[in-house]
């Protein structure tokens, strides 16, 4: 066998499994919950983009994975430093629970994570600050989501919308889900 064909048979072969395993680190995939640490997930995922900790230990940690994935992790620690639990926040199931005039900017990073920031924008005539996050929508097409906070009335707002991306065939890519 020449070593051409020994590159062509063996190359896709390990290429699927390069991104297999670099799907386990995103999404945190084969961490258990009541077994894995905080050092676990860490080694896992990497260094979270955002950590809070609560009064009772637990705590949670932000693995926002945009602007090109349209996917953020939230992972929950328990009191005892133990995995409880890991969320995809980005759908509409999470954005449904950003009330106006309830949600504030704390309670929205800790519902969603942090936006894209070359998406943030400040409107001066508005006095307006918008956050955006990519996401898959229901029909597992990219899509936008923005909060706006209104400074002046203390208002907080949000939009959708799908891109008008289109692939080189005329439609639309699909998030691959």
């Amino acid at each position: 066998m020449s070593v051409r064909s020994f590159i062509g048979r063996v190359a896709p072969a390990l290429v699927c499994v390069l991104l297999l395993s670099a799907c386990a680190g995103y999404s945190g995939y084969g961490l258990k919950p009541g077994v894995a640490t905080v050092s676990d997930v860490v080694a896992t995922m990497g260094v979270p983009a955002m950590r809070w900790l609560d009064a009772d230990g637990s705590e949670q940690l932000a693995y926002p994975r945009g602007p090109s994935g349209p996917q953020t992790f939230m992972v929950f620690m328990a009191p005892d430093g133990r995995l409880q639990r890991i969320e995809q926040v980005l759908d509409m199931e999470h954005f449904a629970r950003i009330q106006p005039g309830k949600s504030d900017r704390e309670s929205v990073l800790r519902l969603l994570g942090p936006p894209v920031p070359q998406w943030t924008a400040y409107f001066k005539a508005r006095d307006e600050l918008v956050w955006e996050w990519q996401f898959c929508d229901s029909w597992n097409q990219l899509a936008r989501f923005d909060v706006l906070f209104d400074a002046s009335s203390g208002i907080v707002r949000t939009s959708y919308q799908r891109q008008v991306l289109m692939g080189f065939d005329g439609v639309a890519p699909f998030c691959g889900r």
